[in-house]
């Protein structure tokens, strides 16, 4: 059994409460650890990074709710694990007596949100890849992705707004009332979803090495590994400098660079609804929504670092992010549904190569910052990291051009 569109756009709730959790670490922490507390911005880039290696373990959650046959369990479990670091970390920012003991507390806190994560939205993403029938799976994917932008989107304006003025008094209020609301939103969104679809097929392999070996086997699914790889690499580049770019270049407050992510998030969601609506009438291909968004990616860091319009621009960025999301995770849920047996375990695969692309892109992005900051000035310095993402985004849409297939995303109707 599949679910219909209610269902789907029920289901899908899950990723909204995981775009929205999934926001504070790498906006509003990550702005407070580096402007407020004055701590190197390679510090939340290594917490990011940590968050991101910890979900090497992917593989481990898809192909545990492919053997243990239900994957609700993981999804409200990993979303319980993610609300308590975010909580650690916000009482670690606001209250910790040294940063030394902030630092322990904050490598505890970012390892429980890795973990609660790569549980939560791998086994989100299998439990929607066979929910979802076939005529659907594009559409279904392009849903989830509006979803979790839309999340990031009333996390990150919502928190920006209860925040002002800021206080650690009011941080610690803001914080756990996001974790809450966030669980509540994927309880009921799951809420009885399973019972309705039936058993999770068995897996082709029962133990997890085998599993792997089949899904690395397989040509086309180890060539997408790599592209993932490469063009999330680029994403993230620019997710941990943001923030303090808006501080540190256009002093911007805490509340208002965050609400400048926010903005970024929406730019994002438009551009993924326009992707999809163009697909649906038969405009554009998976290939040209990839290729365009990457390019279009390029063009707004590469204004982002030459000075012009920081809105502007941070709207250009978001926008081709959107147009990119379409066409990567459209194959990346139609590649995994491929395999019944094997739905979670290759999620997990392609979700791993996700988080190490991720995890590096933090630690190159903080890392160069830093040590460019010590040599030019700091527009410079941030300049830089704008262009070397942009020179990679330009990187991935050669590869997008030869890789992917230019078979349209969405048929009309589904």
């Amino acid at each position: 059994m599949t679910l219909g569109w209610g269902g789907i756009l029920r289901l899908c709730l899950v990723n909204a409460a995981i775009g929205g959790m999934a926001a504070l670490p790498v906006n509003l922490f990550n702005r407070l650890m580096t402007v407020e507390l004055a701590l190197p911005a390679l510090l939340p880039g290594l917490l990011v990074a940590l968050h991101y290696a910890v979900q090497i373990t992917r593989p481990v959650w898809g192909h545990r709710s492919d053997a243990k046959g239900g994957r609700t369990p993981f999804i409200l479990g990993g979303l319980a694990a993610v609300g308590a670091g975010l909580v650690l970390t916000a009482w670690a920012i606001a209250y910790a007596p040294s940063t030394g003991i902030a630092l322990a507390i904050w490598i505890v806190a970012y390892m429980a949100i890795g973990f609660g994560i790569g549980a939560a939205g791998t086994s989100f993403l299998a439990l929607l890849a066979t929910a979802a029938p076939n005529s659907r799976k594009g559409a279904a994917a392009t849903i989830a992705w509006l979803m979790l932008i839309a999340g990031a989107i009333f996390a990150s304006v919502g928190a920006g707004v209860a925040l002002k003025p800021y206080s650690p008094d009011r941080l610690m209020l803001v914080v756990p009332a996001v974790a809450i609301i966030g669980w509540l939103i994927a309880f009921l969104a799951t809420l009885g979803v399973e019972r309705r679809l039936g058993a999770v097929p068995q897996p082709d392999e029962p133990a997890l090495g085998p599993a792997l070996r089949a899904t690395w086997d397989d040509p086309a699914a180890r060539a997408f590994t790599g592209f993932v790889f490469l063009s999330i690499f680029a994403f993230y580049l620019s997710e941990l400098v943001l923030e303090p770019f808006a501080g540190h270049i256009h002093g911007l407050t805490p509340d208002a660079s965050t609400k400048l992510s926010g903005g970024k998030d929406g730019a994002a969601l438009a551009g993924m609804i326009a992707a999809g609506l163009l697909s649906t009438l038969r405009i554009g291909s998976l290939r040209s929504w990839a290729v365009l968004g990457c390019v279009v990616s390029a063009i707004g860091l590469i204004g982002l670092g030459a000075g012009a319009s920081l809105i502007a621009f941070t709207v250009i960025l978001g926008f081709g992010n959107g147009l990119f999301v379409v066409g990567a995770v459209g194959s990346m849920m139609r590649l995994a549904s491929e395999r019944a047996g094997a739905t979670g375990t290759r999620m997990g695969v392609f979700g791993a190569a996700q988080a190490i692309a991720a995890g590096i892109a933090g630690l190159v992005a903080t890392g160069t910052l830093d040590l460019a900051r010590l040599a030019f000035s700091d527009a410079a310095a941030y300049g830089l990291v704008f262009g070397m993402e942009a020179v990679l985004f330009l990187a991935a849409a050669l590869v997008a051009l030869r890789l992917l297939k230019p078979a349209p995303m969405l048929q009309p109707g589904e």
